[in-house]
């Protein structure tokens, strides 16, 4: 067992919940997380400090230990993946964000690992709630091959889909990110389904469920961690590649079953084709990695629905962790395009009712 065990009355926070905090204030606070890396470094006078990246369910925290404080006899024979206790008094810094000076840490026992593990509460719910809204909105398909590959991949895969991040880096890049992603984009698809029924509801539908399937390798997260490792299947294919295969592969498993729907219209084999595109084309562009651009208004209308979830996430990462440059003015974070602006709050009536009519 490491050493450095201070336990104390102060609350333990998910680390998304500390940097919204701390850019209020300083904070005393205790947070548990997995070391995603350890590396010993030199400073410019010299001195040597550990760097160290830690990540829980949803979010990650870069700390320094330097070599005058306790925690860096604690580095020194602390192991990458680690489950560990950081306490200490978290405050926002100019230059390095979110820091702690002087912490101190210790190892979690198996209890605290597994309810770590698990994510916080409000998380679990979250994407307990958007696995829910995937299965009703794909039980919902009426096209019997749609539904049939929908139910498929999700009973074979269901578990490993829950732990999969939608990327490594720019958005929904945490363990079951995927499902948070894919839940967002079939409500948004299926409104604008609703706006635009000319679309094939079904396809969308399926297609936003299948559009990154691929990444159940390329970004999968082990059972018993946080830490996101490269596979060969990711790195020699991409999600996209690997995504047609599978949806190949499940596509030749439901049509040998008895009562395939050989005389059912549109046929079989468009279906597939169609669905392929999607996944095909919903990068949108050849520069982006898609192999063709889109070239049916399902999609089109895949390939915005994925590129506005995305900016979405990547606007709502901005608020919570980029650099303030000015009041409302936040630092550039990529790959957004410019300086994040804060939002323009909703209007709230006037007190006593003194608006004047419109």
């Amino acid at each position: 067992m490491l050493v450095s065990r201070i336990e104390s009355a102060m609350d333990i926070i998910p680390i998304s919940e500390l940097k919204r905090i701390v850019n209020e204030d300083r904070v005393s606070a205790r947070i548990h997380a997995q070391i995603e890396s350890l590396n010993r470094k030199d400073a410019s006078n010299g001195k040597p400090f550990f760097e160290v990246i830690l990540a829980d369910a949803a979010s990650k925290l870069t700390l320094r230990a330097w070599n005058d404080t306790p925690a860096f006899s604690f580095c020194e024979s602390a192991e990458k993946g680690a489950f560990i206790e950081v306490s200490g008094e978290f405050s926002s810094n100019a230059k390095f964000g979110l820091e702690a000076q002087k912490w101190t840490a210790r190892e979690l026992r198996a209890g605290e690992r597994d309810t770590l593990l698990a994510g916080s509460t409000a998380l679990r719910e979250k994407q307990a709630a958007d696995f829910a809204d995937i299965t009703r909105l794909t039980t919902a398909i009426a096209d019997p091959r749609l539904a049939a590959l929908c139910r498929e991949f999700l009973a074979e895969y269901g578990e490993r889909f829950r732990r999969a991040a939608a990327a490594r880096n720019n958005h929904h890049a945490r363990r079951g990110g995927l499902v948070e992603h894919v839940a967002q984009m079939m409500r948004t698809a299926a409104a604008i389904c609703d706006t635009y029924p000319a679309l094939n509801r079904d396809l969308v539908i399926a297609g936003v469920l299948f559009h990154d399937c691929g990444k159940l390798w390329e970004n999968q997260l082990p059972a018993d961690g946080f830490a996101m490792p490269y596979n060969e299947h990711g790195e020699l294919l991409g999600h996209i590649t690997i995504g047609i295969e599978l949806v190949n592969t499940l596509w030749r498993k439901i049509a040998a079953a008895p009562g395939w729907h050989t005389e059912s219209e549109p046929a079989a084999e468009d279906v597939r084709l169609h669905l392929l595109h999607l996944l095909a084309a919903h990068h949108g562009q050849l520069e982006f990695g898609s192999p063709v651009v889109p070239k049916t208004p399902e999609a089109w209308a895949l390939h915005y629905v994925d590129n506005l979830d995305a900016k979405m996430e990547m606007m709502t990462l901005a608020y919570a962790n980029a650099k303030p440059l000015a009041v409302r003015i936040s630092e550039r974070i990529w790959p957004l395009p410019g300086n994040p602006v804060a939002p323009l709050r909703h209007w709230l009536p006037s007190p006593g009712g003194t608006n004047p009519a419109p």
